[in-house]
């Protein structure tokens, strides 16, 4: 079963190199969709010096968020599976066999792997965990179901499933629309623990107040949509 993973890039010139250099060592049938969101600290050149063979790059001239590279991507997708991946260095690939299995095996349509699970939680502030558990459970109070982490970056689909889902966000309010209008066809979750180094804002954390304003309308917009 081929693998899609998607990788939104934004001013990640010291991260992209190693992140490309772990997703290309999973060992399985891939490839890696990546969308530079209109970066200006040299990673559009950086990303044209390391083109690997699997690899498509895609470029937005201007930044226009997370959101808007996964739907740049989506289009593009060949693959039976699709995983997100973030540019930097939170999230390690060596945690893919974790999120694929409960596809491969017919028991999920979507899994998320949950920095909350097996042996404490992780984040880069208290701040961030705060509201990171905040919006999980008022996503799960409006689409019904029980998840320790909406917000988490991994997150792993059927590729029929998320191309199907008509996603219009813009920005990091995307993981609560993929969340609601997933849980709203039916799809069936499931989480995994995953490892997870956070890093704050001074290395190059980008999630603000204002975007867990944006996520927050987002859970309420297509919540309420869905209990209609």
């Amino acid at each position: 079963m081929k693998l899609s993973v998607i990788i939104p890039v934004y001013n990640e010139v010291a991260t992209i190199e190693e992140i490309l250099r772990r997703v290309a060592a999973v060992p399985r049938e891939k490839e890696i969709l990546v969308v530079d969101d209109g970066s200006g600290d040299g990673t559009p050149a950086l990303l044209e010096r390391c083109r690997l063979p699997e690899m498509r790059l895609f470029n937005h001239p201007r930044n226009r968020g997370k959101g808007a590279a996964i739907r740049t991507a989506l289009p593009h997708v060949s693959g039976d599976f699709v995983i997100i991946q973030d540019a930097d260095l939170e999230y390690d690939p060596a945690d893919y066999a974790k999120l694929l299995a409960p596809l491969e095996r017919g028991e999920a349509d979507v899994v998320y792997g949950s920095r909350f699970l097996g042996r404490g939680h992780h984040a880069s502030s208290r701040w961030h965990y705060f509201v990171n558990r905040t919006l999980t459970q008022l996503s799960n109070l409006f689409t019904g179901l029980r998840l320790t982490d909406m917000e988490t970056c991994y997150k792993a689909f059927r590729a029929e499933l998320l191309r199907g889902l008509d996603l219009v966000s813009e920005g990091f309010e995307i993981e609560p629309e993929m969340t609601a209008k997933a849980a709203r066809r039916g799809a069936r979750f499931r989480e995994v623990a995953i490892s997870y180094r956070g890093r704050a804002s001074h290395e190059g954390k980008k999630i603000g107040w204002g975007d867990g304003v944006r996520t927050l309308m987002t859970i309420l917009r297509f919540g309420v949509f869905r209990r209609g």
